[in-house]
């Protein structure tokens, strides 16, 4: 048995999948079966209950996760070790990301960081809020960074940065003359919205029920740039955090107005598994994240 047998055996606990424990340790599916069948010749024994429908560790399946895991623990740390004895900060980061944040906020850090540290190799995905969270918990992703961010037992969250949530809108719309809105005239107006499962489109239903404001929807979308497409050829307004449209505005294709003089804010987080063991190369991350853009 060789540690990358453990940590095979372990992503496939973990995710209960086949499929997504080969695209973590980048082998085929096949791969990942043929190395459960020679555990099981091994130690001549069942380790997953075949006989169930769902995915199922026999007894002495659990008992071998929990030792494996116990010795994947102990060989991170004695690298994390040796890298800090060596002063190096090297290895891989996978990061999982909500579009908005991996389009607009992320790229100067990212920039930064592999200026000062070439040796890691940085992988970002662009995923849904809801699988950010859950290729964090389930060891897709070293790092995830979201919005509006939900507690979790298991996880830790660290702010980085905020943004403001504008209206904004085609130049030809009757309101784009205007530089700060009251939530009060957005009664009825057409709107453009994320799908309500985002945490943004979360976030202004509640500002727009404690206003008490009806609108109307005529367009969803499960990301900020089609959303900007559409406000692009004047299909209703949105409300959307202002550094994903500066491009836009800047080039006078949008217009944004401040909504009550900017009182709506959208918090930004980085996140990770409390149990995940942070190596220089994490740690170095989440300080670089930490840091003002003016510092970078």
């Amino acid at each position: 048995m060789h540690i990358h047998n453990f940590k095979t055996f372990c992503d496939l606990v973990e995710t209960q999948s086949f499929s997504k424990a080969a695209r973590l340790n980048v082998v085929t599916q096949s791969a990942v079966s043929q190395q459960l069948k020679a555990m099981e010749s091994y130690y001549d024994m069942l380790i997953i209950d075949r006989n169930q429908k769902k995915f199922r560790l026999t007894q002495q399946g659990i008992t071998l996760y929990k030792t494996f895991k116990e010795i994947l623990t102990l060989y991170e740390k004695l690298n994390c070790e040796i890298q800090e004895m060596r002063n190096v900060v090297s290895g891989s980061i996978q990061i999982s990301t909500v579009n908005s944040i991996g389009l607009h906020e992320l790229p100067p850090y990212l920039k930064s960081f592999m200026k000062e540290f070439p040796s890691v190799n940085a992988r970002v995905e662009y995923r849904r809020a809801n699988l950010v969270y859950e290729d964090v918990l389930h060891g897709n992703a070293d790092l995830g960074l979201v919005a509006f961010p939900i507690k979790h037992k298991e996880l830790n969250s660290i702010p980085f940065a905020t943004d403001e949530l504008v209206v904004a809108m085609n130049p030809n719309h009757p309101l784009a003359e205007k530089e700060n809105i009251s939530i009060g005239e957005l009664q009825n107006l057409e709107f453009i919205a994320f799908e309500k499962d985002i945490p943004t489109r979360k976030a202004t239903d509640e500002i727009l029920r404690k206003a008490e404001i009806e609108i109307s929807i005529v367009m969803e979308f499960d990301n900020v740039e089609t959303v900007k497409r559409a406000l692009e050829i004047n299909a209703g307004i949105a409300i959307i955090p202002q550094n994903t449209v500066s491009n836009e505005a800047e080039r006078k294709q949008l217009v944004t107005c401040r909504l009550d003089n900017g009182i709506y804010i959208r918090p930004l987080s980085l996140i990770h598994k409390k149990s995940r063991m942070l190596t220089p190369a994490l740690r170095s991350f989440i300080e670089k994240m930490k840091l003002l853009p003016e510092e970078l």
